[in-house]
């Protein structure tokens, strides 16, 4: 039933559920195909993790296929003694077993970028199928792969550059054909462009303030503001140093790059400057072999590369993080390709492939899937449930403040649930460190705010859990959390000053400043009764007694509570009325909270 709204509206409208604040990244986000295609998974299913997974890792497997059979087709003019066949199943099974791809496979929210991956192969094997033999339902057929695939990210658009180089390399054919295989993916871009200007008008806006969804700001006591272009570029130029890392020993993996995992870098840092170079020297070679027309693989494989890490590098468009291990599904083809080439040199003749000397990049290749593998394997088990991930990334990842916030909002969640008294406090306290850490890294992150403020509250530290809360009614005045935690935590305060200092004056001020943010902060209520009751203003404790039986009608304790404020107003009918109702409701079962 919701399929209509996911398809007209941003990605996000269903995570925010307000109009018109669906734009939390610049630009906004349209990628309904996954969305739609969870919606009626759920309609049959509803929360059953196994199908949903299922489904990702068939989808998944179905890629890995994909890409052997496009491959296998596009090296067809290297074809001979099982060259190209050696070269498409080595790239294959490198793709396959790379610990990179462990987030797509593992994260449902993955399969997005599963699909994105399918249509753009599709795209490409389709035109191939269509140049070589001349039909025109083959480009009608990658037309729809390209689209489809848009529908589920926008990352498909840098196939409508890698298709025409792909023909360029593989195939001996001319610009005008080149151009007439490339009309329909185009046309299926100008379609997907259409319906996304229709549901978001804007396509670039300026990045939000926030640093979580901008990480190139940063604080200067008392406010927000820009990196410098300096610090911006040589940021991003760190992050692509970082990809390649990854590609070639992805041992710490990380589902959270949000900042400051990546740190403000500069251009006189060296891990900048050695990234800077490698990718000039990269791109050098690319274009440099494509210029002078040897087309290799090597060139087509960087080039690749390039082409498709481009759109979420950042040097675009702003993505709203620094990285992400997603963003190298599609690039990590040309790296799997290039490694794989490589490997296949070592065997490879006039002829094809030597299959006397094959036993060589055989072995490498079996030494670097098992280890690949075995890399994946334990990486899967931290993608086990929620809490196990981010207390395991948490380790990786100690400088970002969503991994350290969400660890806060956990430990604080179990520490409420905690009996044990020496425990609940133990976890508490780990909460407001977790929290403490994600505001050094961002000063002004509502949800480490809300939770710490929450944290301090059940340790009774009312006056931190007073002033963080503030803090996030200060930061977003329509968030009626902030309101909410506020009035628990001055309650909190009023109740220590009645029972504890028995200062029932300023328990009073406490407890009505309270009430005033939030009118249903039942504890609030009671503890009203109560301080009025001391003071002899009887009618005010009815009152507040009386509210709260309109509230909790079956609860005996606030029925005893209005026995006694009527007793101490000497209305003894009433008292006994009470009273009466108290022990009926106490012979049964009794509402709690």
């Amino acid at each position: 039933a919701g399929v209509g709204e996911i398809f007209s509206n941003d990605s996000f409208y269903g995570y925010v559920k307000v109009s018109g604040k669906a734009d939390l990244v610049s630009g906004g986000r349209y990628r309904p195909l996954t969305i739609a295609m969870f919606a009626v998974l759920y309609s049959f299913v509803g929360q059953n993790p196994f199908l949903f997974h299922f489904i990702t890792v068939l989808l998944f497997a179905f890629t890995c296929l994909l890409l052997y059979r496009t491959l296998l087709l596009l090296l067809r003019k290297y074809n001979g003694q099982g060259y190209a066949e050696m070269l498409a199943w080595m790239t294959a099974v490198l793709f396959a077993v790379h610990p990179i791809h462990t987030e797509v496979a593992a994260n449902i929210k993955g399969c997005d970028e599963i699909v994105t991956m399918l249509g753009s192969l599709g795209a490409l094997f389709f035109t191939l199928r269509a140049v070589d033999s001349g039909k025109v339902k083959y480009s009608i057929l990658a037309a729809a792969s390209l689209f489809f695939g848009l529908l589920a990210k926008e990352n498909a658009v840098t196939f409508l550059a890698v298709v025409p180089l792909a023909l360029y390399y593989f195939r001996d054919i001319s610009l005008n054909q080149q151009v007439k295989a490339g009309m329909a993916l185009f046309a299926a871009f100008i379609l997907f462009f259409i319906i996304r200007m229709a549901v978001l008008p804007e396509l670039f806006s300026k990045p939000p303030m926030e640093l979580m969804n901008n990480p190139y700001v940063k604080w200067t006591g008392d406010r927000w503001i820009d990196f410098t272009g300096g610090e911006k570029y040589a940021t991003i130029m760190y992050t692509l140093g970082q990809y390649i890392k990854l590609l070639i020993i992805p041992i710490t993996l990380t589902h959270d790059y949000y900042p400051r995992h990546v740190g403000i870098m500069h251009f006189s840092d060296l891990s900048v400057m050695v990234s800077l170079l490698l990718h000039l020297l990269l791109a050098g070679y690319a274009v440099w072999r494509l210029w002078s027309g040897k087309k290799d693989v090597i060139s087509f494989s960087i080039l690749f590369y390039l082409i498709t890490l481009s759109i979420v590098s950042n040097v675009v468009f702003p993505i709203g993080t620094n990285m992400g291990e997603r963003f190298l599904f599609m690039p990590s083809i040309g790296f799997c390709l290039a490694v794989s080439f490589v490997l296949v040199q070592l065997a490879r003749t006039k002829n094809g492939v030597n299959f006397q000397k094959i036993l060589l990049p055989l072995g490498v290749l079996a030494v670097v899937a098992a280890t690949f593998s075995l890399k994946t394997i334990l990486r899967n088990r931290d993608w086990y449930d929620n809490r196990t991930l981010v207390f395991t990334d948490v380790m990786t990842s100690p400088n970002s403040a969503k991994v350290q916030s969400v660890c806060g909002m956990i430990t604080c969640t179990e520490g409420i649930d905690e009996k044990d008294p020496a425990k609940k406090e133990a976890l508490l306290r780990r909460s407001v460190e977790y929290n403490t850490r994600a505001l050094e890294i961002h000063p002004t992150h509502k949800s480490a705010l809300l939770n710490r403020g929450v944290s301090y509250y059940h340790l009774g530290m009312y006056e931190e859990a007073i002033a963080d809360q503030q803090r996030v009614i200060n930061l977003a005045p329509s968030d009626p959390k902030g309101r909410t935690n506020l009035s628990l935590a001055l309650g909190g305060k009023g109740k220590y000053y009645e029972d504890e200092k028995q200062d029932l004056e300023n328990a009073l001020k406490l407890l009505t400043e309270s009430i005033s943010l939030d009118s249903s902060n039942e504890e609030t209520m009671w503890h009203l009764g109560t301080v009025n009751a001391k003071r002899g203003n009887n009618a005010e404790a009815i009152k507040w007694f009386t509210r709260l039986t309109t509230i909790r009608p079956n609860d005996p304790i606030i029925w005893g509570g209005l026995e006694w404020a009527y007793t101490l107003a000497g209305d003894t009918a009433n008292a006994a009325a009470c009273k009466e109702k108290a022990a009926q409701l106490t012979q049964k079962p009794t509402e709690t909270k």
